[in-house]
């Protein structure tokens, strides 16, 4: 194991042999440091946090720190990491704010300098969030989305997959599959083609993608009446259903 002899590793803390820590980096005693998992210098690993296989820890970043949530009352709250992520400079993530729940964090996502992740967020697989983008508390971000420079999620907003929040977008709704936010406050301007392209999406399910987007946001339709529309069509099975389900169970609206 390549712990550097000025590194603080406190008692308890549980690593993986062939995990290393770097100059100046801090693991509390209940954190849990997976197999591969590099915890670059000056990097703060804290509470009761539980990484994956193969997470990279950046210079200055603070992952596992207290709640800003004022409704905390003490314990120790959780915060759970998969596997392959990256966090870059500065970047923190903050645990749960009671001791029985946990903020969850997927795999493969990356995380880059200034971006924050509040108390009690979910985060898929697969996400990118730029510089200095934040997340407030119990956010749901999906699988594969993009969340663009300086971008914030309202509390209990959730982004769908494959979606993206541009830069500087100011977010208090929620951010339906495979669309394309923008904006302050923002407004789904169109489908997130890159996004499908770049990860497989076929040309005749983007075709479908855009279907859905003319359905509720070009045709004059409420949300009833789109939804109606959109089990009507015959466009992709998976796509309808996913941006069906994710409609249904909006709590906050959507945008």
């Amino acid at each position: 194991m390549a712990i550097h002899p000025t590194a603080i590793v406190k008692s308890g803390a549980k690593l993986v042999d062939d995990a290393a820590v770097d100059e100046y980096a801090y693991i509390g005693s209940m954190a849990k440091i997976g197999r591969g998992c590099v915890i670059r210098h000056h990097a703060t690993v804290d509470g009761r946090t539980t990484l994956g296989e193969g997470n990279i820890v950046h210079p200055y970043a603070y992952i596992g720190g207290l709640t800003h949530d004022l409704k905390y009352k003490g314990g120790e709250p959780g915060l759970e990491i998969g596997s392959g992520n990256v966090f870059r400079e500065f970047c923190t993530v903050h645990a749960s704010t009671n001791p029985e729940s946990s903020t969850i964090i997927g795999s493969g996502n990356t995380f880059l300098a200034y971006s924050h992740v509040a108390h009690d967020c979910v985060v898929g697989n697969y996400v990118v969030m730029s510089a200095q983008a934040a997340l407030g508390g119990h956010v749901e971000v999906g699988d594969y989305a993009n969340i663009g420079w300086s971008a914030g999620i309202h509390q209990f907003c959730r982004v769908g997959q494959y979606a993206m929040v541009g830069a500087c977008s100011k977010v208090v709704q929620d951010v339906p599959p495979y669309m394309l936010a923008d904006g302050n406050p923002s407004k789904v301007r169109y489908i997130n083609i890159l996004n499908l392209q770049r990860n497989g999406f076929s040309k005749a399910q983007i075709n479908d993608a855009k279907r859905i987007f003319k359905i509720f946001y070009a045709c004059g339709l409420n949300r009833q009446q789109a939804m109606d529309t959109l089990i009507n069509e015959k466009v992709d099975s998976s796509l309808r259903e996913n941006v069906l389900t994710f409609i249904s169970t909006s709590t906050r609206g959507f945008i």
